[in-house]
């Protein structure tokens, strides 16, 4: 348990792994983000079929439980980074700013907050939870490379981000979605604060959070390329990439929505409620 935890060798003032890391893009990465991911879609498949038709309330109880338990992992690893690198102020650098890690503060919103604001809510993590799952598992690569797959940091980080997905996928099944056209400016306003919050601590503690301030080699390269690094349009078509996702992403479900409709429409009532039985 200390080598999962990182615990076993104290060495330079700090606690560090005795396995070696596989690496990325090793079986060893291969086989753990895979067997997140099926286990992230089959969940969400079983509760959000079985809570398909309940009341609301029914529903949001697996919200309440995704909530507790992302936060749960998430404290835990804090406190156990805390510990191995001998620092007790290095929270600072794992606060939720990153576009992924957002959802440790989406959710419990999503869960708890009333009217209007959940609604947005509701919607941001349906967004953006697979997005991250799949960024924070599959693309994490940097992270297999540094770390053993067994370990504190890879195991909580997948399972963090399989919450991440596995609400998003929940949401969408269940029917929890709104998606109303008149919430994408609350939903816009949520990235926009959390986009304003990361540049500003990023200022402070000269960190990196959603990649505002360097692409870190990860696909914001081409953008960061394009711009040659420039501290103010960089980190700008950061943020208008991540709005453009947000109206893309609505379009695609409008116009899903609105095929689903016509489709309905030519079939003859009957027979439609026979096959909706």
């Amino acid at each position: 348990m200390k080598e999962f935890f990182g615990l076993a060798k104290f060495e330079g003032g700090e606690y560090h792994f005795i396995r070696d890391a596989e690496g990325a893009w090793s079986w060893q990465h291969i086989l753990t983000v895979l067997i997140f991911m099926a286990i992230m879609v089959t969940l969400a498949i079983l509760f959000g079929k079985k809570y398909q038709h309940s009341p609301l309330d029914e529903k949001n109880k697996v919200l309440v439980a995704c909530a507790i338990l992302i936060n749960s992992f998430e404290i835990v690893k804090i406190v156990v980074l805390c510990i191995r690198l001998q620092n007790a102020m290095h929270w600072l650098y794992v606060l939720p700013l990153f576009l992924c890690s957002i959802q440790l503060i989406a959710i419990p919103m999503a869960a708890f907050c009333k009217g209007r604001l959940r609604e947005a809510c509701l919607d941001f993590v349906f967004i953006f939870g697979v997005l991250g799952a799949v960024f924070g598992t599959i693309g994490a690569a940097q992270n297999y490379a540094a770390y053993p797959t067994l370990s504190m940091d890879n195991v909580f980080s997948g399972i963090t981000h399989s919450i991440s997905g596995f609400a998003s996928l929940y949401i969408g099944i269940s029917g929890m979605t709104s998606m109303k056209r008149k919430n994408a400016g609350i939903t816009v306003g949520v990235l926009l604060g959390f986009s304003i919050a990361a540049y500003i601590a990023n200022l402070l503690l000269d960190y990196n959070y959603m990649f505002l301030m360097y692409h870190d080699e990860t696909p914001y390269s081409i953008v960061y390329n394009l711009v040659k690094g420039h501290p103010v349009f960089y980190p700008l078509l950061v943020v208008l990439l991540f709005v453009a996702y947000i109206f893309a992403f609505y379009a695609i479900y409008f116009h899903l929505q609105k095929q689903k409709e016509s489709a309905q429409e030519q079939i003859p009532e009957k027979e439609y409620a026979e096959l909706k039985h």
